[in-house]
């Protein structure tokens, strides 16, 4: 007799009314809402007289390359504190020491709890400035929440179910990967949309050591005192992390199994 509790739940939406449900009007609401604003921002600039200084910094041409920075740290920063995280969480939620459980979180925990500019202008004393040293920050910054909700998912998995898996005969192996992980994928997943927004908006701070990114426009629109290209920056960064949270709620409710 089959046990059905062992069957991962499919993710696969073959039928109509799922689809329907996931493409619902409500879940457009913040790219509408994104659009707008980018809307309001491009008519308001467009109404007003841009000095030759505002003018070389609000150009499609250095907005793109702000913006395409600015995408690449972060995206780049999150697919790294995935590839660390999620093994380091699997192996924590395997060891029965509570004491290097302790010292891993902690470690991550200092490096959330840290300022993020304290973080990135150490490293950069230390080590180097520019675009690794960036990296290296906000993967550090980003790196709690993906460890700990992978810690978490795996052990809110049913004592009951694996002993049932191990009980047909899976190797550990096969329960982590058959049983735990996919029923810990709802956790995990939150755990890298937040990671994900956490390294857009600690991007902005790479430009002090010379990264890149809209953080620039930012602060030239301080130093300088054009309130249009901070207004601009800011504006850019606020939309982007609204659109990759979007996209990446998205992505979780897509992939989450079926009946969680």
């Amino acid at each position: 007799m089959t046990d059905t509790s062992l069957r991962t739940p499919s993710i696969s939406n073959a039928d109509g009314t799922d689809r329907g449900r996931f493409f619902t009007p409500r879940r457009f609401i913040t790219p509408l809402i994104v659009l707008v604003v980018l809307a309001v921002l491009f008519l308001w600039l467009s109404s007003i007289h841009l000095d030759s200084i505002e003018k070389r910094t609000l150009n499609i041409d250095y907005i793109v390359n702000r913006t395409r920075e600015h995408l690449g740290l972060s995206i780049v920063a999150s697919a790294l504190v995935a590839i660390l995280a999620i093994p380091t969480g699997i192996a924590l939620s395997r060891t029965r020491s509570r004491v290097v459980r302790g010292i891993v979180l902690g470690v991550a925990n200092v490096g959330q709890a840290t300022p993020a500019i304290g973080v990135i202008i150490l490293l950069a004393i230390v080590w180097q400035i520019g675009y690794t040293t960036a990296l290296v920050a906000l993967v550090i910054y980003s790196f709690l929440p993906v460890l700990r909700n992978t810690l978490i998912g795996l052990q809110q998995v049913d004592e009951n179910v694996r002993e049932s898996a191990r009980g047909m005969g899976m190797t550990p192996n096969q329960v982590l990967f058959r049983v735990e992980l996919p029923l810990a994928v709802p956790v995990i997943l939150a755990g890298l949309r937040t990671s994900l927004v956490f390294a857009v908006g600690v991007a902005t701070v790479a430009t002090f050591i010379n990264a890149g990114g809209l953080g620039d426009m930012i602060v030239n629109g301080l130093k300088l005192q054009r309130y249009p290209v901070l207004i601009t920056g800011a504006v850019l960064v606020a939309c982007i992390a609204l659109l990759i949270d979007w996209v990446a709620g998205l992505a979780e409710d897509r992939l989450r199994p079926r009946g969680t």
